[in-house]
């Protein structure tokens, strides 16, 4: 028995109804649980940049937000300033989200991380160990070979020496430019200096074997095979702790500090 044309598109978009409340039922459900997978691997990578817990530890989730919460203050602020918004709640605050929208971002100078947009303000992070602040951690981010590292680099209280640095998302090639997130390669960084007595920024990766950070301090081995993310690495890093970055900010910390 054959069915008549109008059955056919009425049970097809039967089906499809069926089908996309079933979608937007699981997206609304499963919505909670990935906001907070989301910001248990902000808090892990935040806490690994810092020194505090070993990459790939695998510790319990309650453990890693007791640890997080104890030792990191995170706080919003105006990138431009540099100053501290308290208007802004950090445990709601999406940064890419915000220099995705055009009322809450403003367009970026050239730069050749090629970043588009900047967001108004900015997530950032101080840590804290027995009431003393031991680390300023920023998050990073720019061009590589084939799309946008994100990551985080922490700095010592003096806002100069480096104490780490994480990338959590990349589109790199595997064994070349992916090796940005080979331990190996980021235990070169600690003790590296991002800028020179004169204030200038100065950090990057060069091509070839960098030396130790006494007699090389500026400069960390380059990424064999991987011309064009090392290059990339080097510019987000001198565009985000430039004046077009956290320029204002650190400079801000240097003056309440007194260095």
């Amino acid at each position: 028995m054959q069915h008549s044309t109008g059955y056919i598109v009425g049970f097809a978009v039967a089906i499809c109804l069926v089908c996309a409340i079933l979608v937007a039922s699981s997206a609304v459900g499963l919505a909670p649980r990935q906001e907070a997978n989301k910001l248990l691997d902000r808090q892990t990578k935040v806490l690994t940049v810092a020194g505090l817990i070993e990459e790939g530890a695998g510790l319990p989730r309650e453990e890693i937000t007791a640890l997080f919460e104890a030792t990191i203050q995170q706080k919003v602020i105006d990138l431009k300033t540099g100053a501290a918004n308290a208007e802004i709640d950090v445990a709601t605050f999406d940064q890419q989200a915000a220099a995705s929208d055009p009322d809450r971002s403003f367009r970026a100078p050239p730069n050749a991380s090629k970043v588009r947009r900047l967001p108004n303000n900015a997530l950032v992070f101080d840590v804290f160990e027995k009431g003393e602040l031991t680390a300023l951690i920023l998050p990073i981010e720019g061009y590589g070979l084939w799309g946008t590292l994100y990551g985080y680099i922490a700095l010592e209280p003096d806002a100069r020496t480096i104490l780490g640095i994480t990338f959590y998302k990349h589109k790199e090639t595997p064994g070349l430019g992916g090796e940005v997130d080979n331990p190996r390669w980021k235990a070169l960084w600690p003790g590296r200096l991002a800028f020179d007595d004169r204030g200038n920024t100065r950090i990057g990766v060069k091509k070839g074997v960098a030396g130790s950070p006494e007699k090389d301090p500026y400069n960390v081995d380059g990424l064999s095979g991987a011309t064009i993310t090392s290059r990339g690495v080097t510019a987000l890093l001198r565009f985000w702790l430039g004046e077009d970055g956290f320029g204002p900010y650190l400079a801000s910390y240097r003056v309440r500090a007194g260095i």
